[in-house]
């Protein structure tokens, strides 16, 4: 089987359907049929059979369930198939439904237990001018299951002097290069780049959060996607003025903003790309702002193929103003919110307390 999570839906047009062991494979409905489902009911048979078709299945993103599994189905695979509860929230609502961020969630969960078993070596890199926030970047970064991590700073205005008890107390290898705060912030992230030593490199930003998973679900991604860039979309947000959290699945236009899709625009902080490849692309531009957008539209019109991955696995900080490259008013978030919450609620993924 050739399908992927290219192309998930996330909101079903139909129920679930069944998946049933006949004449010695597993059937399933065309692929065209399985992005219009809810997801399919596994029907097991009586005697024991391979499950190299519901891995397939499970690896390609479709949401599968049963109401038990046998013995002699694995036991982390017959947890996730026999969790049910995301199939407690009824769809209904189009875009604001709970149910359909549930399903995805569920999607993701299957798409992890069948990856391949590789441990890919990445290079974080993040340029910052806030000291008080590097503590929690490297935190969330020694998080990282599923990859092996080694993290490179553009100390920007920053001295070594000022974030050495972070960097000491990270488990993970730290390089890093001090820059004064006239070097363009691109240029920052370049001579950081150049200490790099990963098969990826992985853009980071310093105030926003990022799952357990989240590189390796980017791995994963760039992996069935063939892409020469890959990212997430940017779908979650924080509005710190305000304690709210929004979900974000349409532009500013009413356009639906899609995951899984081949695409000229991913979420900036998570920009993913081949160390070789990076470089071929003559890294970022060495400008003070607007680095990421320019570095993807370098890299669409030299023909790289950018895909953008969920963004179930990262959260936007949003503040009042100046603190970030990329500023948009908070009420243009509150406009395009597909969810809104109270407090800080990322998707379950993130594994938040």
């Amino acid at each position: 089987m050739s399908l992927t999570p290219a192309g998930f839906a996330r909101t079903a047009e139909k129920g679930l359907a069944c998946l049933r062991w006949r004449d010695g494979a597993w059937v399933a409905p065309d692929p065209a049929e399985l992005r219009l489902l809810r997801g399919l009911e596994i029907d097991w048979p009586a005697a024991e059979v391979p499950l190299d078709g519901i891995m397939e299945l499970a690896a390609a993103g479709v949401p599968l369930t049963a109401a038990h599994a046998p013995a002699w189905v694995p036991a982390g695979l017959a947890t996730l198939l026999t969790d049910r509860d995301w199939l407690a929230h009824e769809p209904g609502g189009g875009l604001r439904c709970l149910a359909d961020l549930r399903r995805e969630e569920h999607s993701v969960r299957l798409r992890r237990l069948a990856r391949p078993a590789t441990t890919p070596k990445v290079s974080v890199v993040m340029a910052t001018k806030r000291p008080a926030r590097v503590g929690e970047a490297l935190e969330r970064m020694a998080r990282q299951r599923g990859v092996e991590v080694e993290v490179v700073l553009g100390l920007h205005g920053v001295t070594h002097d000022e974030v050495r008890p972070a960097i000491e107390s990270c488990p993970l290898p730290v390089a890093w290069v001090e820059a004064g705060t006239a070097v363009p912030f691109g240029e920052v992230l370049n001579r950081a780049a150049a200490l790099a030593g990963g098969d990826h490199l992985a853009k980071w930003d310093d105030d926003d959060w990022y799952g357990p998973d989240h590189l390796a679900d980017l791995v994963m991604a760039a992996a069935y996607s063939g892409a020469d860039v890959v990212g997430t979309a940017g779908e979650f947000f924080y509005l710190e003025p305000l304690d709210t959290t929004i979900r974000r699945t349409t532009f500013a236009t009413g356009a639906a903003y899609p995951s899984e899709v081949w695409s000229d625009h991913v979420a900036g902080g998570t920009i993913t790309v081949p160390r070789a490849t990076f470089h071929d692309l003559g890294g970022f531009p060495a400008l003070p702002r607007a680095v990421d957008r320019e570095f993807l539209k370098a890299a669409h019109e030299s023909g790289a193929r950018i895909y953008r991955t969920h963004g179930l696995g990262y959260v936007l900080r949003r503040g009042l103003g100046g603190g970030h490259t990329w500023q948009l008013p908070l009420g243009h978030f509150l406009k395009v919110a597909a969810n809104q919450w109270h407090g800080f609620r990322p998707s379950l993924l993130m594994e938040a307390a």
